[in-house]
């Protein structure tokens, strides 16, 4: 008979810090009711379902660098604890011990040639105790996205979601602050929010359900001794699936990108030092004779003023955490109406398209920042009234990239130096949060030769600096996961030390300024 063709398949090959993103390596609880679409299960045992993926011609898997396991957001383990889930529930710690994702009881792995597969581009020797007896099949050949086009992808998806998360914080912000607010930080509204979708993201399993992963083999079951195929355990396929999730920079662009910009630890601690400060903007919830200043305060002891920081605090980290845990429920709670994104329209459209647009857009609010339309003499320029968002969106857009891959890279380089305590999170959170005091204070002080913060384009520029580049680099979602995740002695450690060091930084930085020479009202607010 003459030989069967071989197909070729290219697959991803992610790299390994990619893991120490906590937002994604998650292992999602299984679900037994019953679904109208083909399930992940359905998919790796039906053969046909699976060829059906790419035509069964090849199938392409993208080359990831190895520190990409440095990510929390994909590194961390289950959020939702299942009866059906082998073993305990596994913790951040473990899974920086070694490459492989974070598992809870025993090991699953696949093979692919006689080799197991611990992940996309990461292969063991196998042992004679790891090998099962299969039957002969066709072999097939795995070709891999360039490692140059991986990254491209992966940054591309990571600047269009960080401009994306940030008009949606400011947005919510501007939304949720009005005559009478019940919650007077609008920051608040969006770190649940952020959480709450980085929850939903992490135990999904349906976004990329028909996605197939090179170490799901259908066509290699186990057998038991009679020789019968033993269907893989709910367990298999969960490990399977978030292994696969952490390859795609799709989900890393939502998780990382999206989330990470989408909340924002700066804004979160400068509001509860303004808290403990009494400067922090109330809003006006009544009608008076006389003007009344939103942001004048009467003064109040230091136990008020200390209440007022632990009311700040206490809600944020409670909700943020509590939104993150419905998060995860919700994507179980959906999962049989949740759609799935398709491996052809993904890999063969999205990623090529998100690259023109991503930064498409990105080039384009650098020309809008350059001219913006509140200028004088713009056509937003009234000649009594400046309308000063527009600056200050536009600045955002500009400096939210920078702001979302500078925490990305910094996540890839420290997260994995210690296990029980993700640093490059840490490190990037407060950094960004003393620039954020640094801002602010240079908004609200009186500059030698350009006025208040440096006149109206100073203004804008600091505040772009502030919603931008200090909301996208830090990360409320990504905190909550690895706390979430890391056993509890060390996650009352690291969250205690997050926002106790955050708010010492902001004592120093911003509180210098005000109870030494005061605060000046910013010309753009």
């Amino acid at each position: 008979m003459p030989s069967k063709e071989k197909k070729k398949v290219e697959e991803y090959n992610p790299p390994a810090m990619f893991e120490n993103v906590n937002e994604s390596t998650v292992h999602l609880p299984a679900n037994n009711q019953a679904r109208q679409r083909p399930t992940l299960e359905q998919t790796i045992t039906d053969p046909k379902l699976l060829q059906g993926i790419d035509d069964g011609s090849r199938e392409e898997h993208y080359d990831l660098p190895d520190d990409y396991q440095n990510l929390d957001e994909l590194k961390a383990p289950s959020l939702v604890e299942s009866p059906e889930t082998e073993g305990p529930r596994g913790y951040l710690e473990d899974c920086r011990s070694s490459t492989a994702p974070c598992k809870r009881g025993k090991s699953h792995e696949c093979q692919t040639d006689g080799q197991l597969v611990h992940g996309y581009g990461q292969t063991a020797s196998p042992t004679s105790s790891d090998i099962i007896p299969e039957k002969p099949k066709p072999s097939t050949q795995h070709q891999q996205v360039s490692r140059f086009a991986t990254e491209l992808y992966t940054v591309s998806y990571l600047i269009f979601f960080s401009i994306l998360g940030t008009l949606a914080r400011l947005g919510l912000q501007a939304l949720t602050i009005y005559p009478g607010a019940p919650v007077q930080t609008g920051v608040l509204w969006a770190n649940v929010g952020g959480s709450l979708i980085m929850g939903f993201l992490a135990e999904d399993r349906k976004l990329f359900g028909s996605w197939s992963p090179c170490s799901i083999q259908p066509s290699q079951q186990q057998h038991t001794p009679n020789g019968e195929e033993r269907p893989p355990s709910a367990s298999t396929h969960k490990e399977q699936h978030a292994a696969l999730k952490k390859t795609i920079p799709l989900y890393i662009g939502l998780s990382t990108g999206f989330c990470g910009s989408f909340t924002s630890f700066s804004s979160f601690i400068r509001d509860a030092f303004l808290a403990l400060a009494n400067a922090l903007p109330v809003p006006v919830s009544h009608t008076s004779t006389t003007p009344i200043d939103p942001a004048s305060t009467v003064h109040r002891n230091g136990g008020y003023s200390l209440m007022a920081l632990l009311a700040v605090i206490i809600t944020t980290v409670s909700l943020s955490l509590s939104a993150l845990a419905v998060g995860a429920h919700l994507a179980l709670a959906v999962e049989r109406y949740t759609p799935s994104i398709t491996y052809i329209f993904a890999r063969r459209f999205v990623d090529r398209f998100i690259v023109l647009l991503a930064w498409g857009c990105w080039f384009g609010a650098v020309l809008m920042a350059i001219w913006p339309p509140d200028r004088e003499g713009g056509p937003a320029y009234t000649g009594k009234e400046r309308e000063c968002w527009r600056g200050q969106v536009l600045f955002a857009t500009v400096f939210a990239p920078l702001g979302c891959l500078l925490r990305f890279y910094i996540s890839l380089r420290l997260n994995s130096r210690i296990a029980s305590f993700p640093l490059g999170t840490f490190a990037i959170n407060m950094l960004g949060t003393a620039m954020e005091g640094m801002f602010y204070d240079l908004q609200h002080s009186q500059l030698r030769g350009g006025g208040v913060g440096g006149g109206m384009v100073g203004c804008q520029v600091l505040q772009g600096l502030m919603d931008g580049f200090c909301g996208a680099a830090t990360t409320v979602s990504t905190w909550v996961v690895e706390v979430r995740a890391l056993r509890r002695g060390h996650a009352w450690v690291y969250g205690s030390l997050s926002v106790g060091v955050g708010v010492g930084v902001m004592v120093g930085v911003m509180g210098g300024v005000l109870w030494g020479r005061g605060w000046e009202p910013p010309v753009c607010g």
